[in-house]
């Protein structure tokens, strides 16, 4: 591998892009022996979402970079302990609020002290807790966990996050403050059981102070995304400017200016219309910077809830993508679909599939093709993803391109033999 021919602190916004493809997992053959394990570890955090449609968002990203690994698998993966005959088992993985509600590393446990310590902190809460619930929530657990909300006696009375039992309230708090932790989820449900007991003694504890959370959260987030703005690096844990701008200079992050990553500059002369986006300040991984970002491409279709399209201004810097979730826009005033998830392939997003199952049928209710040359690449996506979720035909209802139809179902039905 060769390193990249500029000096470290210039790079084009491909060279930017490529790194960012790589430093996600997507660029390059992919480490199966780490497996799940290992793209959790990579990533940092994996977001977790209700929505289900091909499978829930937390199993789509091993799989958009692994392939076809199993869904019990990767259910196992992330939720199964590991011991030994002199060791007790230990989790690999906990759910805690990162850039939201997210599976993390069991080793980043600590850095989270920051945030627990504020949730404790907190002056006021949208729930009201009845006296001595809380109390009688962790004496429980203490007894007789792990156990669900239900197992608790109360889960929500309602699908309203604001009609939350007492019980389901003081276990939440309980969780944010860490006392309680999840490390498995049977189902849907969160299962708490007191940290004490889940979490390795050697991560069990909250001595890192704040400063100290922020500046390897600001790490290892630049590490996952290989360069980034400031306001990238904040997203990624959902930590705010100031923080950042705290601890970047000692995070082990190096400063380098991305071409094109600027706002769009107004055209001269007063004309209408926007300019060429001019270079940006960015902060990158250094050792991502070493070499020359090589190797194949993944092709494959995102969950929108996937790290790599977390940030839509970031996702339209990078990719010249526009990406919005419309899974809560009313569907009369939906563009792509409920779930449209971007298709990528050599390293860009060239279209967007909005997906659903009937039966043994992956049916795309909407498709959208950046040009012929996109199709290909977006039938393998579809087809692939239709064998990992046990379809054996695939059907698409509209396209947005009718000229390329009868392109898209003839590589579809290639692909399908």
């Amino acid at each position: 591998m060769t390193s990249l021919p500029r000096p470290l602190s210039e790079l084009s916004a491909d060279e930017a892009r490529r790194i960012v493809l790589r430093a996600q997992g997507f660029l390059g053959a992919p480490d199966r022996r780490a497996g799940v394990r290992g793209v959790l570890r990579h990533l940092g955090a994996v977001q977790l979402d209700t929505i289900s449609v091909l499978a829930r968002s937390h199993e789509l990203v091993p799989y958009a970079r692994l392939g076809a690994v199993g869904r019990k698998t990767v259910e196992e993966a992330y939720w199964s302990s590991s011991g030994s005959a002199d060791a007790p088992p230990a989790p690999h993985a906990f759910e805690y609020w990162s850039h939201a509600a997210c599976i993390l590393p069991v080793e980043e446990w600590p850095h989270f002290a920051f945030r627990r310590r504020a949730y404790r902190a907190r002056p006021h809460w949208n729930h009201d807790l009845p006296d001595g619930t809380y109390d009688q929530v962790v004496k429980q657990l203490r007894a007789e966990g792990p156990l669900t909300a239900t197992d608790l006696g109360g889960a929500k009375k309602t699908s309203e996050w604001w009609d939350w039992s007492g019980t389901k309230v003081a276990v939440e708090r309980a969780l944010m403050y860490g006392e309680v932790v999840c490390v498995e989820r049977r189902g849907w449900k969160r299962v708490y059981d007191l940290a004490e007991r889940a979490v390795p003694a050697a991560l069990l504890h909250d001595d890192l102070d704040d400063t100290e959370c922020l500046r390897r959260l600001v790490r290892l987030a630049g590490q996952a995304l290989g360069v980034g703005t400031r306001a990238d690096i904040a997203d990624y844990h959902r930590l705010r400017g100031e923080q950042v701008d705290a601890v970047i200079a000692d995070s082990g992050l190096v400063p380098v200016t991305v071409e094109g990553w600027g706002r769009p500059a107004a055209v001269k002369g007063g004309a209408k219309g926007l300019g060429a986006r001019p270079a940006a300040d960015a902060w990158a991984d250094p050792v991502a910077l070493a070499t020359v970002p090589r190797g194949r491409h993944r092709t494959t279709l995102l969950s929108p809830f996937d790290s790599l399209i977390w940030e839509r201004a970031r996702t339209e810097r990078i990719f010249d993508f526009t990406h919005r979730l419309e899974a809560y826009t009313p569907k009369q005033k939906r563009i792509h679909g409920y779930f449209a998830m971007p298709v990528l392939a050599g390293g860009r997003l060239v279209g967007r599939v909005d997906p659903a199952r009937e039966g043994s049928t992956l049916v795309a209710k909407q498709v959208t093709v950046d040009g012929v040359r996109a199709v290909p690449a977006v039938a393998q996506a579809l087809v692939e993803a239709a064998s990992w979720v046990g379809c054996t035909d695939v059907r698409v209802e509209r396209l947005d391109a009718p000229q390329l139809r009868d392109a898209l179902d003839t590589e579809i039905a290639g692909l399908l033999g």
